[in-house]
């Protein structure tokens, strides 16, 4: 089974509001480095952060997370 690390779209919502990874770590009172380790997709955020990073930049939840393949391999 393979499955597409890229799960979120944090770093794509944040640069198209012209708003930074600090700007955001600010905003939801989280470290810079745990907010860019979910923008580059090496680690996730927690429910709890998704529910305060979708609130802070004024979209849904859905936004920022990526619908992902899986394939199968036999």
């Amino acid at each position: 089974m393979v499955m597409d690390n890229r799960l979120n779209k944090i770093k794509v919502v944040l640069a198209e509001q012209g708003r930074t990874n600090k700007w955001l770590a600010e905003k939801i009172g989280r470290d810079p480095a745990t907010v860019s380790k979910w923008c580059t997709n090496t680690t996730q955020p927690p429910l709890d952060a998704f529910v305060a990073i979708a609130k802070c930049l004024d979209v849904k939840m859905e936004e920022l997370i990526r619908e992902t393949e899986i394939e199968n391999k036999k």
